[in-house]
Order: C-alpha cells, then sequence, then structure tokens
C-alpha cells in the first residue's frame, strides 16, 4: 500500500480533532456554556496550603522497628493469629493426677503454643543482638576497655541463645541430634 501524502495526513487530523466535543474548537454550544458559564460568576478559592514537612526518623527509631518486626516474623505471630493456638499447655502426672503446665508442644513440629513461640523468636533475637554487639567492638574508634565488653557480651548472647534454641529443639523432639 503506498504512502499518503502529507497533505491528507494534516487535513485528516484537524478534522477528527474538530469533531470532539472537548477540544476549544468545538462548535457544540452546550459544551461552551456549561465550561464558561459557572466560571463567569463563581470564583475558586485561594487556597494556601503548605505540603507537609516529614522528617525522616532517626537510625535507631528504624533498627528498633526492624528489630521488633523480626521478632514478631520469627516468633510465629503469624501463625498464632491464624491458628490461635493455647497461650500455654497442660499435662496430667500419671502418678499424683495433678495438672502440670506444659510450655512447648511435644511430637509435632509443625505446631506451637504461643508462650512457646515469643520464648524461641527471643533466644533469635539474643543471638541478633549479639552478632550486632560483635561487630560494634571491630570499631577503631572505641576504647579497648568498651570493644572487649563489647565483644564479651556479643560472644555470651550469641552461645547463650545457641545453648538455649538446641535445648528448646530438643524438648520439642525428644532424641533430636543423640
Amino acid at each position: 500500500m503506498a504512502p499518503k501524502p502529507e497533505s491528507q495526513n494534516l487535513t485528516s487530523t484537524t478534522t477528527s480533532s474538530a469533531a470532539e466535543p472537548s477540544s476549544p474548537s468545538s462548535i457544540d454550544p452546550l459544551f461552551h456554556l456549561l465550561t464558561l458559564l459557572p466560571y463567569s460568576i463563581l470564583r475558586p478559592p485561594r487556597l494556601r496550603l503548605k505540603l507537609p514537612s516529614f522528617t525522616l526518623p532517626s537510625s535507631m527509631t528504624v533498627f528498633s522497628l526492624v528489630l521488633l518486626t523480626y521478632f514478631m516474623v520469627v516468633s510465629g505471630i503469624v501463625y498464632d493469629v491464624i491458628v490461635e493456638p493455647p497461650g500455654i499447655g497442660s499435662t496430667q502426672d500419671p502418678y499424683t493426677g495433678s495438672v502440670k503446665p506444659v510450655v512447648f508442644l511435644p511430637g509435632r513440629v509443625n505446631g506451637q503454643y504461643i508462650i512457646e513461640g515469643l520464648s524461641s523468636g527471643f533466644m533469635f533475637v539474643v543471638g541478633g543482638v549479639g552478632i550486632i554487639l560483635m561487630d560494634l567492638a571491630l570499631e577503631k574508634n572505641r576504647a579497648k576497655s568498651v570493644k572487649v565488653s563489647y565483644a564479651t557480651a556479643g560472644i555470651s548472647s550469641v552461645v547463650i541463645a545457641y545453648v538455649m534454641s538446641m535445648l528448646f529443639l530438643r524438648i520439642k523432639i525428644p532424641g533430636y541430634l543423640r
């Protein structure tokens, strides 16, 4: 198909734009009446609105929110909201018949009590804070005593978190890693 000459393209675009009712060259009298009449009588108000100025939160605020979110996710808050498990379980002692509280749901890997999730999540957060403290101990601008304190607190936090998490896992799944 042969291309159209330029003059035909110009005339076709001008006639199509004139036919649109929203164009300024429209010959529709009702359109002109509706666009001009309200603005000849009414005047829009002069608003002096200021854009709200947002200040960025401090780095410690962001860190606290991220750490809190990490704790909630690792603790299984989503599972607790969906399944609605009891806060703590109970078992009956076979010898005395008394009811004893149970914190860990034994034998079920995919189930938990609320306290079990919170205590496990707390141990994960303690381990994460220990890693952060060990990183802070490597800064060159700190005094040696502060570096030693950070390193000691960080290493002990990581060790405590690991030992307690393994203890929780052995309570949860008897005979695991033995």
